[in-house]
């Protein structure tokens, strides 16, 4: 698919309305796909198999065929994310940021482990306990730089114009972009480490490739850091203009404003930064290991990204 066809295809799939539907409708959906697949040529194309195939891609994995919780499902990613994006953003004191900015982490990082792929797999450890392990860390780090700069400012009291300006206006952007890029990649360091399944054409695993699994998490996370790296730093702009034409004089007129516009750049963000990349990946022959080629004549290679 194109990127405008998977900006559609997210853009429907986003729908909150699908977190309303319950387990046995979810089940339903993927009967009647299994069903159509071996009966219609193209079965996106019949509306019936559309709408299952819109709630299977947001409510089910696609590598353990379980239902994801309804928290962590892709609906409810923009909803569950947009208070603490909002609050995050206002930047008052170092201790509220970092909590603000803790929670934020925590719920982003739970998502990228349930939504991720689910096929890496160890013998002499747990790998959802070394990706709990890694996360929590990789949160508790990224919540301290997120609230560093303004716990340095007022460490050193340096009220001046420029140290304003820089902390509260152009900073918070490319931080939270970094930060989130690096806790998506940090909890799903075990599929680049271990390695994950590639198929074929026909859907035939040909085995684990840890080239394919850098590769998912590596589009992951620059998706994830484009998405609120963004949602920071475009609101701010364009708030600044506002400010530039005297189109709000009042300041609770100018933080409605501001609180929209993160509400729309965000609500645009998250179907852009799910279509970056495909999330049926493909990897060519030419970039897998040496020991999966010799197994198999085919040129291209597919994997679950995750999101």
């Amino acid at each position: 698919q194109s990127f405008p066809q998977r900006f559609l295809l997210w853009a429907d799939a986003l729908d909150p309305l699908l977190l309303l539907k319950s387990s046995d409708e979810v089940k339903r959906a993927r009967l009647l796909i299994q069903t159509s697949e071996k009966t219609l040529s193209e079965p996106i194309q019949n509306d019936q198999t559309r709408k299952a195939f819109l709630l299977s891609l947001s409510s089910v994995h696609p590598d353990t065929d379980k239902i994801i919780p309804v928290l962590f499902r892709p609906p409810a990613f923009m909803p569950l994310t947009l208070p603490w994006v909002i609050v995050s953003s206002l930047q008052h004191q170092a201790k509220s940021t970092f909590f603000f900015q803790f929670v934020f982490h925590t719920y982003t990082t739970a998502f990228t482990l349930l939504n991720g792929n689910g096929t890496p797999k160890a013998d002499e450890y747990s790998i959802q306990q070394k990706q709990i392990f890694y996360g929590l860390g990789a949160i508790s780090y990224a919540a301290c730089v997120g609230a560093l700069p303004l716990a340095f400012m007022n460490r050193y009291t340096l009220k001046s114009s420029l140290t304003q300006l820089i902390v509260r206006k152009l900073l918070p952007a490319p931080l939270l972009g970094l930060t989130s890029a690096f806790t998506a990649a940090v909890v799903r360091s075990p599929e680049f480490e271990n390695g994950i399944e590639v198929m074929d054409r026909n859907g035939k695993v040909v085995g684990v490739s840890r080239n394919a699994g850098e590769k998912a998490v590596r589009e992951t996370a620059l998706s994830r850091g484009v998405l609120f790296g963004t949602t920071f730093f475009l609101p701010e702009v364009l708030v600044h203009f506002v400010q530039r034409a005297k189109l709000v004089k009042s300041p609770r007129a100018l933080a409605s404003v501001r609180m929209l516009l993160i509400t729309s750049v965000l609500a645009g963000m998250v179907p852009v930064s799910f279509s970056m990349f495909p999330q049926c990946g493909e990897i060519k022959r030419e970039d897998l290991e040496p020991e999966i080629l010799s197994s198999t004549e085919e040129t291209e290679f597919f994997y679950n990204r995750g999101i």
